[in-house]
């Protein structure tokens, strides 16, 4: 069973990166992939200003993604489960996401989507 997901950041996002929703969030919890933005639920206050301040409609609360979109909500789990154990910085709780910078990283499913 996966991690509950409050928000997850989706195809809109992909090779976009606009970053808006990163000044928008207050708990600093959206890190930076190589190709997207991916929010750590166990940092996540659920405020939804992501969804607010996202310009292309990519963050969404997990109960809002689309049927076809549901592999993101996988996805974004294992950014934090799979992607960054095996790196060097360590995540906060909440906000580590300014402390770690851009990761150049994502998950399988990231690195090989194609819009």
């Amino acid at each position: 069973m996966r991690a509950p997901m409050p928000y997850v950041i989706t195809a809109a996002c992909i090779d976009v990166k606009d970053g808006s929703c990163l000044e928008g969030c207050p708990a600093d919890c959206i890190y930076e992939g190589d190709r997207k933005m991916y929010i750590n639920p166990d940092e996540c206050t659920e405020c939804g200003a992501c969804a607010v301040s996202c310009p292309v409609g990519a963050a969404l609360s997990d109960d809002r993604v689309k049927a076809k979109d549901k592999e993101f909500i996988d996805s974004e789990a294992a950014f934090f489960t799979d992607i960054l154990p095996g790196r060097d910085e360590p995540l906060g709780e909440p906000g580590g996401a300014a402390r770690v910078g851009k990761i150049k990283a994502d998950t399988p499913f990231i690195a090989s989507y194609v819009k």
